[in-house]
């Protein structure tokens, strides 16, 4: 019966050690954390059943530097912009005349709630479509040479 209980705790034990993974680590807001290029790499999605992650290429990319501003080719209207975290909230603004987008509030700021993680960041959208079942993108840091 001891032997049965010890197996049981180290079996516990060891599911709790191993299942909480580096990626479950929130990091705390940080700016210079952002600053640096990343590119998406993958989305979270469901069609109303599980969620699940799906590989992203040619993925969008986006700079952010030291003086709140921004590079991104996700629009071709419109490539660049200023930015500002707030609260655990990215806010995006273009800054191109005649630029509007699906996605924006309606002060034409394109708003998502932003996680950080060892290495990469998570964005869900909050301003514009927004997913009922919940939605995610993963952006990876862009190591430069």
């Amino acid at each position: 019966m001891k032997k049965i209980i010890r197996f049981v705790a180290l079996f516990v034990i060891g599911f709790f050690v191993f299942s909480c993974g580096e990626s479950d680590e929130v990091i705390p807001f940080s700016e210079d954390y952002l600053w640096g290029k990343w590119k998406n790499t993958e989305a979270l999605i469901s069609a109303g059943g599980p969620h699940f992650w799906i590989s992203i290429n040619d993925g969008e990319e986006i700079e952010f530097f030291e003086n709140g501003t921004f590079i991104s080719n996700k629009f071709n209207e419109c490539v660049t912009g200023n930015y500002v975290v707030e609260g655990g909230t990215l806010a995006l603004e273009y800054e191109c005349d005649e630029f509007t987008d699906q996605s924006e509030n309606s002060e034409g700021i394109i708003t998502s709630n932003l996680v950080l993680k060892p290495g990469f960041f998570l964005l869900s959208p909050t301003s514009g479509p927004i997913c009922t079942e919940g939605c995610q993108s993963k952006y990876e840091k862009i190591n430069i040479d």
